[in-house]
């Protein structure tokens, strides 16, 4: 559909054709993989080249009479007249989304959005998932790659996100410019990721989301997440858990249920407490080291989520510093090495001046502390993040690096985490709790290691959720325009 000058009041229609053309190709994919399961018929060439297994595209037209207008937002900004164009994979699952950028731009914009579709196929893989009428007994995915569309990897790549997006207009056209970050297949590509990674549907993850180095946090977080299910005026409908397992107000055992889950089975499971409307916050436990750190922020963040946090343990590096302490992140010493190629070292990442403050005053409300009893508690400094857990046996080679880096912490998770958020554009903030001073001769003995986690944990947790009820009160002013770069796609 198209319309000559979009207005708010055409956007569900537009969202509504995108469902449909969606909608439509699924189905038909299905039923062709059906038909050749059945006895053997290929789709029709010709339907294939017209797209009929297609992704829907969504593109906006601006022509910009005078002056273009000028905003101090972070996104949904069109700073050239011209063509922006994606292909959009799941539009309910991102309907709000959606909504929210296209009425930006038609409240601040003459623009004209249109629903097509994109030169981009659906892969068959993605349409098994709920299909149940589709048996795949005796056929190998190699037949079938050969019949249907399949996953192409040079359409799941972050060129527009890392800045290597080339145009490559047809002679004599005007080019088409993305519209957003992610194109249709890598989005499926991270939606499948996710919940083979987390254990839980992509609908399950919220808006905020708290990132764990240790399963004690996650206990506390569930803890927290019952008692909040408990509560007769609690915003919160459900706790969806990683191995499938969906607690609610009516459940009649939920610490059983959760525990006889499949959670033991996923690699970094995740929980999700679930208000209406998208309401909630997710807690993923990473476990330790930047490559899981890196994995599960390459998926998660075609989401688009509003904040991600690290909420972690990390080991203290100045000898005025306690066990229990906290240390605010304002800088990373990236030594993790995972994102060398695509962001190089020499990038600064910068701190998120809304998140900092958040932090430091989510820590003054749930510890009870301000002024200088706070500041002996928090420091505010450099965390080294390294990819070697046994760095303390190269500690003659580490340690200059560390005193010239001025570094107050360490761990293995922190600097990957900001950085992915700096890449693709999502407020980021770290505050860890001390457990060990490895430099200091103050290693946790088991009884000791006990006692820190019962104290620590549910403070430093408790901080993490207010920081997130303090950010969602930022709305739009949370994305901060040091995550843009000058040509960026308009949608955030």
């Amino acid at each position: 559909m198209t319309v000559t000058t979009t207005t708010a009041a055409d956007i569900p229609a537009i969202l509504d054709a995108l469902t449909e053309r969606h909608d439509t190709a699924v189905g038909d994919l299905r039923r062709a993989i059906a038909a050749y399961l059945a006895g053997g018929a290929s789709p029709d060439p010709a339907a294939r080249a017209a797209g009929l297994f297609a992704y829907p595209e969504l593109r906006v037209d601006y022509e910009a009479e005078g002056a273009i207008p000028r905003f101090t937002r972070a996104f949904a900004r069109l700073n050239q007249s011209g063509s922006y164009a994606t292909s959009i994979t799941r539009p309910r699952l991102f309907r709000r989304y959606l909504e929210d950028q296209l009425g930006l731009l038609v409240r601040d914009y003459k623009v004209r959005i249109s629903v097509g579709r994109s030169r981009q196929e659906i892969p068959y893989s993605y349409v098994l998932d709920g299909a149940d009428e589709l048996s795949l007994d005796g056929v190998q995915a190699a037949e079938l790659a050969r019949v249907f569309p399949s996953v192409r990897l040079s359409d799941i790549g972050d060129e527009i996100a890392d800045g290597l997006f080339a145009f490559s207009p047809d002679p004599g056209q005007v080019p088409t410019r993305p519209l957003s970050l992610f194109e249709g297949p890598r989005v499926d590509f991270s939606l499948a990721r996710l919940k083979h990674y987390s254990g839980t549907p992509a609908e399950d993850f919220r808006p905020y989301i708290l990132f764990t180095n240790y399963i004690r946090y996650v206990d506390e977080f569930v803890a927290w997440a019952l008692g909040e299910l408990k509560r007769p005026d609690s915003p919160y409908e459900a706790l969806s858990v990683a191995g499938g397992v969906l607690v609610t107000r009516e459940t009649a055992d939920p610490e059983r249920a959760i525990a006889d889950g499949n959670w033991r089975k996923v690699q970094m499971p995740a929980y999700h407490l679930i208000g209406p409307n998208g309401a909630g916050v997710t807690l993923i436990n990473i476990g330790v080291g930047p490559s899981n750190a890196k994995t599960i922020c390459d998926h998660l963040a075609v989401l688009r989520p509003d904040a991600w946090l690290m909420i972690g343990h990390c080991g203290g590096l100045r000898p005025s510093q306690t066990i229990g302490d906290y240390v605010l992140a304002h800088a990373y010493l990236r030594d993790d090495h995972v994102l060398d190629d695509v962001l190089p070292v020499e990038i600064p990442i910068p701190p998120i001046a809304e998140v900092q403050q958040a932090l430091f005053a989510a820590a003054e409300k749930v510890s009870g502390e301000s002024g200088d009893d706070l500041k002996r508690r928090l420091r505010t400094g450099t965390v080294v993040t390294t990819d070697d857990r046994n760095w303390e046996l190269r500690y003659t080679a580490t340690t200059l690096r560390f005193n010239q880096s001025r570094a107050v912490a360490i761990d293995m998770e922190s600097a990957t985490i900001a950085a992915q958020g700096y890449r693709f554009r999502v407020p980021y903030g770290t505050l860890l709790c001390v457990s060990d001073k490895p430099i200091h001769g103050e290693i946790k003995l088991p009884g000791q290691a006990n006692r820190f986690y019962e104290r620590a944990i549910s403070q430093h947790l408790r901080i993490g959720l207010e920081t997130i009820d303090i950010l969602r009160a930022e709305g739009t002013k949370l994305h901060s325009r040091k995550l843009r770069s000058f040509d960026e796609p308009p949608f955030r």
